[in-house]
């Protein structure tokens, strides 16, 4: 009977911690990661972190990208592919560099540094999907641009990773030109089942005499997706939201929608939260603490300035930039898997996995506050240029 006491202590405890931070005019968001490391081993030890809050929290990040595929202005996306593509090539040179440089510094070996490179060009953007849902920016150019990026992104991180193991990793033979294939094939089996098949998959199972049908055929193609792409090496979270993206080009689209959120907002989308806050741990953080706060600086500004330059060179004003730099700065549960990885062949030394993780934390942390900072500010920019105009 424990997990009923962990799921009790998660839901009533990520309620009052979000309803906190939107008194004191930050993201819910925020208050629910904190929760994690409240009730977590690096303060409280009420909750662990083993393999039922692990699985539902894989439910709810899965349900989180379904919605923002359900939200997203398809067209707007469209037109955006190219900033995307910017922002994400900007998101990965910088950081390459910053965490192979941080690594050498700290004197690491070359292998031991290419691996907190490719550590470092990971980007999560569930925490950014959240808050752009709370401030009613998801389909706003910049929320479509970080969304592109992340994509992309995933796609590009998942090919060094695969690189990197090939050449370094202990017992791994990694074929580049099959996972580069397999990414291709992905993205053209998606492209067509959302096209073709998921409209009938919805017609088809829509009718039927059973409770809530709508709603289950728009999971099953979540799911279905979800697995896909997980099955092709891809991230679970980067099927789910083409699933959306998929479900919201058909007639049920609303509908979905409305029944989805309850599900996904009441369990597990804050198990979601309170895992992430669940991996930080101090023990013998004392001895690194040199360490630490480099990598979270540099992992922290080189996201930012290199979303920044992608986006710049793509037509945004130096706001906006910012903004979308911003949203592409946690790492979230992408680079805790890829360090999970790299602990299990051997590129990520043991004693530094701590480290690592805080380092990631922070990151995550860090993204809701700088996001509602950076577009109020650009809300108010574009309110005042508005009011000169209507005055003019």
């Amino acid at each position: 009977m424990e997990f009923i006491l962990y799921l009790l202590l998660i839901l009533v405890f990520t309620k009052v911690a979000g309803d906190l931070s939107v008194r004191i005019g930050q993201p819910a968001v925020l208050g629910k990661l904190l929760v994690g490391i409240l009730l977590g081993p690096a303060v409280l030890g009420w909750i662990e972190n083993g393999s039922f809050i692990h699985e539902l929290s894989e439910i709810g990040v899965l349900l989180l990208m379904f919605i923002a595929g359900l939200e997203t202005d398809l067209e707007q996306l469209r037109k955006n592919w190219k900033s995307a593509f910017a922002v994400a090539i900007g998101g990965i040179i910088l950081p390459f560099i910053g965490g192979y440089s941080s690594a050498i510094a700290f004197g690491f070996t070359s292998s031991y540094a290419l691996f907190f490179a490719v550590l470092f060009c990971a980007t999560s953007v569930s925490i950014s999907v959240q808050v752009l849902k709370e401030m009613n920016q998801l389909n706003s150019r910049e929320g479509t641009t970080i969304l592109g990026a992340a994509v992309v992104d995933d796609v590009l991180v998942v090919i060094l990773l695969a690189f990197i193991m090939s050449v370094l990793g202990q017992g791994s033979d990694v074929s580049i030109g099959l996972l580069i294939g397999k990414k291709v094939l992905f993205f053209v089996i998606i492209i067509l089942a959302g096209m073709f098949a998921v409209p009938k998959v919805m017609n088809w199972l829509a009718p039927l005499k059973v409770t809530e049908a709508v709603i289950s055929a728009a999971l099953i193609v979540c799911f279905g997706f979800a697995y896909f792409a997980e099955w092709m090496q891809m991230a679970g979270i980067i099927g789910a939201f083409a699933a959306g993206i998929a479900v919201s080009q058909t007639t049920f689209k609303h509908e979905v929608e409305k029944k989805v959120e309850p599900i996904a907002y009441a369990v597990f989308v804050p198990v979601f939260f309170v895992s992430i806050g669940l991996n930080v741990s101090f023990e013998g953080i004392g001895e690194q603490l040199g360490l630490l706060v480099t990598i979270t600086i540099m992992a922290i500004v080189t996201k930012l300035v290199g979303g920044w330059i992608g986006a710049r060179l793509t037509g945004f004003d130096k706001k906006s930039a910012l903004a979308i730099g911003s949203g592409m700065i946690s790492r979230g549960e992408v680079a805790l898997i890829i360090a999970a990885t790299g602990l299990q062949s051997g590129l990520l030394m043991p004693e530094y996995f701590t480290s690592v993780v805080i380092m990631v934390i922070i990151t995550t942390l860090v993204t809701p506050p700088l996001l509602k900072i950076l577009f109020n500010s650009k809300d108010k920019d574009q309110a005042a240029v508005s009011e000169k105009a209507v005055n003019l």
